[in-house]
């Protein structure tokens, strides 16, 4: 079972976040308390990943869903290994993602300890021991990260959903990494926290206004 996590304005992490960032701290405002999961499942999470890298959510979340019926419902490395390579292929996986999970699967199934290590390890350990294989590179490792570990100061500037919300909130078009690193460094330690509201952001449609300073507007209107 996933472990839930809430955060109020009561968490340091808030507190330090509203401090540091006036814009963030309107998003704060805005949404609330937040709370999330804990993906329990390290490796369905990263085939998950490699299955949906430069896909849209909806079309990712549909071939991932063939996928995990062809798998029984149940995505372990037994399962992926005993399926036939065309069968993964006619879930809509593409013959590179389908070397890349085959051969990530291999190694799960003879190291069956191999995300034990992880939880002492330190990011950027981390990082490196993940994009070490074959499609898996550091938008991959820092879901993994932020979702799976729950790793407290990761910038996801890779991810397109994150960089959709950063040019809204900040009203900028700027998404040169070092730029947003420079930007966003106020944030830490609790970058992934920052990053979770702005997927929140996202997720419930506040991009639809043209600032955060009208969708507050508006949603004042609509709770009052």
């Amino acid at each position: 079972m996933a472990k839930k996590i809430t955060l109020t304005g009561n968490d340091n992490s808030i507190k330090h976040l509203m401090q540091a960032d006036a814009k963030l701290a309107k998003t704060i405002n805005l949404i609330g308390d937040i709370t999330y999961e804990i993906e329990p499942d390290s490796f369905q999470f990263l085939i998950g990943t490699i299955i949906g890298q430069m896909l849209s959510n909806k079309v990712a979340d549909v071939i991932f869903d063939r996928f995990y019926k062809v798998c029984g419902k149940n995505i372990t490395p037994e399962n992926v290994l005993s399926i036939e390579e065309q069968t993964i292929r006619d879930c809509g996986i593409s013959k590179a993602k389908v070397n890349y999970i085959l051969d990530f699967t291999k190694i799960i199934k003879e190291e069956p300890d191999f995300f034990d290590k992880f939880h002492e390890m330190p990011d950027h350990e981390v990082m490196k021991r993940l994009t070490s294989f074959k499609g898996i590179g550091m938008w991959t490792a820092k879901m993994y990260l932020i979702f799976v570990l729950n790793r407290l100061d990761i910038l996801p500037f890779e991810d397109g959903a994150f960089l959709q919300s950063y040019r809204w909130l900040y009203e900028t078009e700027n998404i040169e990494p070092r730029n947003i690193k420079q930007n966003c460094s106020i944030w830490s330690p609790y970058s992934s926290i920052a990053s979770r509201y702005l997927y929140r952001i996202l997720d419930l449609g506040y991009t639809k206004y043209r600032n955060i300073d009208e969708a507050r507007a508006d949603d004042l209107r609509l709770k009052y």
